[in-house]
């Protein structure tokens, strides 16, 4: 396996350091039949960097490895192929060498050949502006995320609805994402040097993404920039920076729903209950709760200090529960899908949680016990 006339690439890097990156990039690289060079990583170096790159021409992925480059050049190969023969290599140094449409692998006594392409063909990663900045803490960032991108709508139908309202404003970036059902809200601090306020919507997809980035240990490469994670935002595109990590999406294009209007701004009744206990019951009245409408029922009996879940179906019969809670103000009711009820309870971290409820007509809000920076609201069901 050797080369007359060496031309193209040639790197050395460590194996846990090419399968990190592969598997940064690699997730977004998928079974593209009509454009099948997106089913592969392209492997790039020069200006003294090794990068490793992904598209799917929605989303793109950047993760720049250590290794030394003998040849500087670029070459593209099957990321599924590439991933898997790195993966199974010994934690050892690892030769990539193109010689004609191949890719040669060596490490120690492995050698393999891994059909590539030109790269000429690969898409070009678009470039946004980093004139502007916001800068969060990555941990803050994927616990927003999670907090709120479970309440996107599935459907495509109402495409801004498939992904999250991002707000920047001031030092505040509050992320929303609802399906018409319900509402998630939350606000993190972040960082800028720039004061004025964006809207954008990300898609669902690309947040995915990088909470799959974020939740890859990054090891003391992130450590030395505080675990940071940088937003730029171009006309139509966001750019995610973290560790020698990045991730650039298409934005979508529309207007978000003026979803503030919906949150109620008083309530008759509120009521504080141990969120695992509200759980556990909402999970035992999902079981004979009416297939397809998944209806439970939920009463705050004036001065009984009690919360009552129940539910009945004809065919599976019936359930009733008395929680203990403080309740404050009316007596109350409301019927909600037990669905929403319970994704909204697995997002909340605090052990104590706030109901506040107008009447069986209008939203019902959920909230931690002191934390304002969260909010989930549920339509109820109309009896």
């Amino acid at each position: 396996m050797t080369n007359k006339n060496p031309v193209g690439l040639k790197i050395f890097s460590l194996q846990e350091n090419l399968k990190q990156g592969l598997s940064l990039v690699g997730h977004v690289s998928g079974k593209n039949t009509n454009l099948p060079i997106l089913n592969n990583v392209l492997i790039k170096a020069g200006e003294g960097k090794i990068k490793l790159i992904a598209t799917n021409l929605e989303i793109g992925v950047i993760s720049a490895v250590r290794g030394k480059i003998e040849r500087e050049g670029s070459f593209t190969v099957n990321a599924k192929i590439i991933s898997d023969c790195i993966n199974l290599l010994p934690n050892k140094k690892i030769g990539l060498e193109e010689e004609g449409h191949d890719l040669l692998v060596d490490c120690e006594n492995y050698q393999a050949k891994a059909r590539g392409q030109s790269a000429e063909d690969f898409p070009l990663i678009p470039e946004v502006d980093r004139k502007n900045y916001f800068i969060a803490e990555a941990e803050e960032v994927k616990k927003a995320i999670s907090q709120v991108i479970f309440a996107t709508a599935l459907s495509e139908t109402r495409l801004e609805l498939s992904g999250v309202l991002f707000i920047f404003s001031g030092g505040d970036l509050t992320m929303a994402a609802t399906d018409s059902y319900r509402l998630a809200e939350k606000k993190i601090k972040i960082k800028s040097n720039n004061e004025e306020e964006k809207r954008i919507i990300v898609p669902a997809k690309t947040l995915q993404e990088l909470l799959r980035v974020l939740s890859i240990n990054l090891g003391d490469e992130v450590e030395e920039k505080n675990s940071e994670i940088r937003f730029y935002i171009s006309e139509n595109q966001i750019l995610f920076t973290y560790g020698s990590t990045e991730l650039v999406s298409r934005l979508i294009e529309g207007q978000y729903p003026d979803y503030q209007q919906i949150i109620p701004v008083s309530n008759k009744t509120k009521i504080l209950i141990d969120r695992q206990e509200l759980t556990r019951a909402v999970k035992m009245a999902s079981l004979f709760s009416k297939a397809g409408i998944n209806d439970i029922n939920l009463d705050f009996p004036a001065g009984k200090n009690q919360v009552v879940i129940s539910s009945v179906s004809g065919q599976t019969g019936e359930n009733i529960t008395n929680l203990e809670a403080k309740v404050s103000g009316d007596d109350n009711s409301i019927v909600v899908n037990y669905r929403y009820l319970v994704e909204g309870l697995s997002n909340i971290e605090k052990e104590t949680i706030k109901l506040e409820i107008i009447d069986s007509n209008t939203p019902c809000i959920i909230r931690p016990e002191q934390d304002e920076s969260y909010l989930y609201i549920i339509m109820p069901i109309k009896q």
